[in-house]
């Protein structure tokens, strides 16, 4: 994804974005969320996803609600027309040489503050998890701990000089990650996952028809972890959540 700034914003580029096509202000759904999510995991550019949405609206807006004023209610409308959008920047970009404006390392002068404080601040919320979840799963609470303790080991990166190579950052924290959601998975009772499927189908169920079974499947994952997360009071490590 080109460009410095749209790297840490990419989940706040595209809320804000949603709501001013909206015109209106309002909380973004788990399930808008969960889909951005599986763009980003998807390595889909921020200005496909933009370009996307945008086609999306003007298609919505031709349609019957659209025409009734009706406003356009989760992102999953934007599924097909963002992956169209994926597809074209894919197609213009080949044969290209490496994009010099990716961000894989950046001048600590820009972000190094803000990834030391998010790195510490994750610290924090990992231990207080732990102790949250202490009575319900030793291994989870182990779990939470030890990787409290991996954000401290990892702030040499960003203290060293020079300049700060994101990319291998973000690799070890979604390994950290990984780790996490399938300690917090085994974790969870089989009411609370039941409890956050049935959720997701009604979340879900007027969107279906119009995702293919990878979309879904790969949509169906982000949104459980998302959930879970949530449930254990754990935070998300990747530096596209560090705004």
């Amino acid at each position: 994804m080109p460009g410095e700034f749209n790297y840490f914003n990419y989940f706040t580029e595209i809320e804000e974005y949603f709501w001013k096509k909206r015109g209106a202000h309002l909380l973004v759904s788990p399930l808008d969320w969960a889909i951005v999510e599986t763009w980003q995991k998807a390595g889909i550019p921020l200005e496909a996803v933009l370009k996307g949405i945008d086609r999306a609206f003007e298609s919505y807006q031709r349609s019957r609600r659209g025409v009734a004023g009706r406003s356009m209610k989760s992102l999953a409308y934007c599924a097909d027309a963002v992956l169209d959008a994926a597809t074209e920047a894919k197609e213009a970009s080949a044969g290209k040489g490496p994009d010099d404006g990716a961000p894989a390392k950046i001048s600590p002068s820009f972000a190094g503050e803000e990834v030391r404080a998010y790195l510490l601040r994750n610290r924090g919320r990992l231990a207080a998890a732990a102790e949250k979840s202490a009575a319900i799963s030793a291994d989870l609470a182990a779990r939470l701990r030890e990787t409290s303790a991996r954000m401290d080991e990892l702030l040499p990166l960003v203290d060293a000089p020079g300049r700060i190579d994101l990319e291998d950052l973000e690799r070890r924290l979604t390994v950290l990650e990984e780790k996490l959601s399938a300690a917090v998975a085994a974790s969870a009772s089989e009411a609370v996952l039941l409890d956050f499927r049935r959720e997701m189908d009604r979340a879900l169920a007027p969107y279906r028809r119009k995702m293919s079974a990878e979309q879904l499947s790969q949509l169906e994952r982000q949104y459980i972890q998302k959930r879970l997360f949530e449930f254990y009071g754990v935070p998300r490590l990747s530096l596209f959540y560090l705004t």
